[in-house]
């Protein structure tokens, strides 16, 4: 077994707009060096329901399919499975959940898993991935931090 990828931090708003950052308003925040295409003008779109799609669009109509929300209970928790830049049989899943630490304060949890369904490669696949979301979450707290409520 592979060890999970587990992220906790702390944002300076609150649940509920902490949860609506990532989920309604990720277009704003999703850098392009983290999609497919590489372009500035694709736009990101989380499809807010379980079943719904993670996906990218660019601006001349391609979509790329990066996952599908299994688990979605706003403000607190959802769920997906992973597969940006890979087969959707080799997914892997990731949960987030929001808990309010005070008035102005949220943590955010990630937890990342299921690397052994990329064979050899998963050990390898998990590491960039502690890369990605390393260089991924200060886009999400500025993001979060200049908007709050």
């Amino acid at each position: 077994m592979i060890e999970p990828l587990e992220i906790s931090f702390t944002v300076a708003c609150t649940v509920n707009h902490a949860f609506e950052t990532w989920t309604r308003r990720i277009n704003l925040w999703w850098p392009p060096d983290h999609t497919v295409s590489g372009e500035r003008d694709a736009t990101v779109v989380l499809e807010p329901e379980v079943g719904g799609r993670i996906y990218e669009r660019t601006r001349s109509g391609d979509e790329f399919e990066w996952g599908e929300i299994t688990i979605w209970e706003p403000p607190y928790r959802f769920g997906y499975l992973w597969h940006l830049h890979r087969d959707r049989s080799d997914a892997t899943d990731v949960e987030i959940t929001f808990s309010q630490v005070d008035e102005g304060t949220s943590r955010v949890d990630i937890v990342h898993t299921a690397w052994e369904r990329l064979g050899a490669g998963g050990q390898d696949w998990r590491d960039r991935n502690f890369g990605g979301w390393s260089s991924l979450l200060p886009h999400f707290i500025t993001e979060a931090e200049r908007k709050s409520s």
